[in-house]
């Protein structure tokens, strides 16, 4: 039996971070009633998806000036740090090393889960962590594919299986959806609309101290000065 804080590991490019990730990361840590640390993980180079465009530093930046103090929610620079390609396995390899037998959990899209057969070693990835499905509205997985008998094996609708065992569960859960992207976003900066109130005002002063996302040409806006 574990007796360990579980380490929730949630991953993207954060380009820019915005309040949809923070509030998922909230629930993320409120799903385990506050007894779970939220490690929020910008991608370094990953090679699964378009490459971000902000550098890493200032992805980690406007991640840290968004988490604040808040209590649980930690930010993780290792993939930053790390030079040349990024992969999940090895990121999970070094974690599991550092923390010994503490429980794991790899937190995914519907999407990303789906498209998993195509990650570098990802049969090693449930080796070494659980792996959480975060389901969109209407969402569902019919068990195809190379997926199938690999749902058959790890999944469990046991949330506390993914306390007291280090790794190997595969579990599915919704949260809010909050429709926001980072794609978004840049759209708006680009084209001169403000997008506050969809991210936190310090990261869009720090976009605009930073003239990222094309808006070199544009003042900061008064109200975030």
């Amino acid at each position: 039996m574990i007796d360990r804080q579980p380490l929730v590991i949630y991953g993207g490019t954060f380009d820019p971070v915005h309040f949809g990730h923070l509030r998922t990361a909230m629930e993320l840590h409120q799903l385990f009633d506050g007894d779970a640390q939220v490690s929020i993980l910008p991608c370094g180079d990953p090679r699964h998806r378009q490459a971000p465009l902000a550098d890493g530093s200032h992805r980690l930046k406007m991640l840290r000036l968004a988490l604040g103090k808040q209590d649980g929610l930690t930010a993780d620079d290792r993939e930053i740090r790390r030079s040349g390609a990024t992969y999940t396995a090895d990121t999970l390899l070094e974690v599991r090393q550092a923390e010994g037998d503490r429980p794991l959990i790899l937190v995914m899209g519907g999407d990303a889960f789906l498209g998993l057969p195509k990650w570098h070693r990802w049969l090693e990835i449930i080796q070494l962590a659980h792996i959480m499905v975060v389901r969109r509205p209407n969402w569902s997985f019919s068990g195809q594919g190379d997926l199938k008998d690999f749902y058959q094996e790890h999944h469990s609708e046991d949330l506390n299986a993914l306390t007291t065992h280090p790794a190997g569960k595969l579990y599915f859960t919704s949260l809010t959806q909050m429709d926001i992207s980072s794609t978004a976003i840049r759209r708006l900066l680009r084209d001169g609309h403000s997008p506050r109130f969809l991210l936190p005002d310090a990261v869009l002063a720090y976009i605009f101290a930073q003239k990222l996302y094309g808006v070199a040409d544009l003042p900061m806006p008064r109200e975030i000065q």
